[in-house]
């Protein structure tokens, strides 16, 4: 188990008052370094085309055909998409999953802590200006057989959308401070989560290591998509892509408990477990590209503010030029 360094204590450690002395220095850093690249129009961690419609411009390879302005395209003979203005108002919604897989880490902190600063960070950046934020978070699999609502599978926690600072706040030590229990969250029915009820076009986040067969997941997110603005964050250990050469590694899955032996001194087994690691998350990365949402990667052992600063920027540099993702 990794230690987290200094400028990020774990939320879960001795309770509530170690988790809002963690969540104040989450939301310092955030508007240190990640606040200053929101300033001018109203674009938001993500950013987003909105909703009203606005003025046309020519088609440029990369935009999306959904926003094709077929009426001036007939006219002018030139293919045209409608510009959107953005919103002023948003409303984001978070799927944080919290499986026990997620307590593991061998870099600079674990898994876990990513999430919550993950979460942290696109909290801080969004909830301004009226907007509203709510979360559904998976507690893992449901406990006494309970079957949960339509709108709230079991195994979920739904935290309703509502603004201001002081209500963000609850929300994010609410999410610190809900306890990991065995076994796997079922990120699909998590995901589909934010589809019931349906809601306003806004912004949607699903926060997870993603280690879910694709095929359970990858429905839902695409059904995300049609409606809203889709922002995956997937969090990795730099153990989960290779194994080093240590001799007999003892390894817990953390999910069910099991034990299992490995011997990383055979390269041959380093290598397979390499290329199957690498596989593993080009079709993760393929599921999401499908989906049409945009991909954030964090990893336990980099620094994962400056990894959201480039994200940040790419993305911006994307919609100047006319593409995203």
């Amino acid at each position: 188990m990794a230690r987290a360094p200094a400028g990020m204590m774990s939320a879960t450690d001795s309770g509530p008052a170690r988790a809002d002395a963690v969540l104040s220095r989450l939301q310092l850093l955030v508007t240190r370094k990640l606040d200053g690249l929101l300033q001018g129009d109203y674009l938001g961690l993500l950013p987003g085309p909105g909703t009203e419609a606005g003025e046309s411009r020519e088609y440029r390879p990369g935009d999306d055909v959904r926003r094709m302005d077929w009426p001036v395209t007939a006219r002018t003979t030139v293919p045209h998409v409608r510009r959107t203005v953005v919103d002023r108002e948003l409303e984001t919604w978070l799927a944080v999953d919290l499986s026990a897989s997620l307590d593991f880490g061998t870099g600079r902190w674990l898994k876990r802590e990513l999430v919550i600063a993950a979460a942290a960070a696109i909290t801080h950046l969004t909830v301004r200006g009226g907007n509203r934020i709510g979360a559904v978070i998976g507690t893992g699999p449901p406990r006494d057989g309970r079957t949960g609502s339509p709108s709230t599978p079991p195994g979920v926690l739904r935290l309703p959308a509502r603004p201001g600072r002081k209500e963000a706040q609850g929300l994010l030590r609410t999410i610190a401070g809900t306890p990991t229990r065995p076994g796997r969250t079922d990120l699909g029915l998590l995901v589909d989560a934010l589809n019931r009820p349906p809601r306003r076009r806004g912004m949607a986040v699903v926060i997870s290591d993603f280690l879910a067969p694709p095929e359970q997941w990858g429905r839902p997110v695409r059904k995300l998509g049609v409606r809203h603005e889709v922002l995956a964050v997937e969090v990795v250990d730099p153990r989960e892509l290779e194994l080093p050469d240590v001799g007999v590694l003892p390894v817990v899955d953390p999910e069910t408990g099991e034990l299992h032996e490995v011997q990383t001194a055979d390269p041959r087994l380093r290598r397979r477990y390499a290329a199957a690691a690498a596989a593993q998350r080009a079709a993760i990365a393929h599921q999401l590209r499908a989906a049409g949402a945009a991909h954030l990667r964090l990893r336990t052992d980099s620094d994962w503010l400056l990894d959201m600063v480039r994200f940040v920027a790419a993305q911006r540099h994307a919609r100047t030029r006319g593409t995203t993702r």
